[in-house]
């Protein structure tokens, strides 16, 4: 019977406390998996919308005109669309107060869209230190969990007289599964928590590159004014 034994088996012959160990494995690979899977959209639709974006901005279109555009659906921008639009708002705001001193505009609108690039920024890194520390602590609490349940097995062994491979595999058995939950829902997480994060470094890349690109028209613009 004991060859027989299913993972299933093994959980409801396990120990409270490896019982417990194993479910909050199995709850923290469930939370895993579906922040992985949210941040996967999340961040491949930061990368379409980037590149829409930026795509639309070198289209020749005026800039006062995008401005217009993206104003009307404010509450919904994200990535480079939101650096834009906090950028061009404050260097109009600016230049329409202090137009003779540029270099106050250009410094106000380098901080507008800083700030706008670091509220991104951590927006796309949401529930990845969760990963981080799923992919740290679940080998742990599996190894705790084995060897809780190792050290219970030879307990109840040495009560007995004259002791066999089959009276102690079963123990040894639902202890290691507590193991296995342990690297089961630390490897995925370790996978795309580096996954995730070397794409969130590649967006970031991309929004710094725009921001400096659209600073130095900003930055053309703004002397061009204060030469007239």
């Amino acid at each position: 019977m004991n060859s027989e034994l299913t993972i299933l088996d093994l959980f409801l012959q396990a120990s409270l406390l490896v019982k417990l160990v194993m479910l909050i494995l199995l709850g923290m690979s469930i939370a895993s998996w579906a922040m992985i899977i949210k941040r996967s959209q999340v961040l491949n639709s930061a990368e379409r919308n980037a590149t829409q974006f930026e795509d639309r901005f070198w289209s020749g279109i005026d800039l006062s005109q995008l401005y217009q555009e993206v104003q009307q659906r404010k509450d919904e921008l994200t990535g480079s669309e939101r650096i834009f639009y906090s950028g061009f708002k404050e260097f109009a705001r600016l230049h329409h107060s202090n137009g003779r001193v540029p270099e106050a505009v250009m410094e106000g609108t380098g901080r507008a869209m800083r700030v706008s690039l670091s509220k991104e920024v951590d927006e796309l890194e949401t529930n990845l230190p969760f990963l981080a520390t799923v992919g740290s602590i679940s080998p742990y609490i599996g190894l705790f969990g084995t060897v809780w349940g190792i050290m219970t097995a030879f307990i109840a062994l040495g009560a007995v007289k004259q002791a066999t491979l089959a009276m102690v595999a079963p123990g040894i058995a639902e202890a290691l599964v507590a193991t296995a939950m342990g690297l089961f829902a630390a490897i995925p997480a370790v996978m795309f928590y580096n996954r995730l994060t070397n794409k969130v470094t590649k967006l970031e890349h991309t929004y710094v590159t725009f921001m400096e690109e659209f600073s130095s028209i900003l930055h053309r613009q703004a002397f061009a004014a204060n030469q007239e």
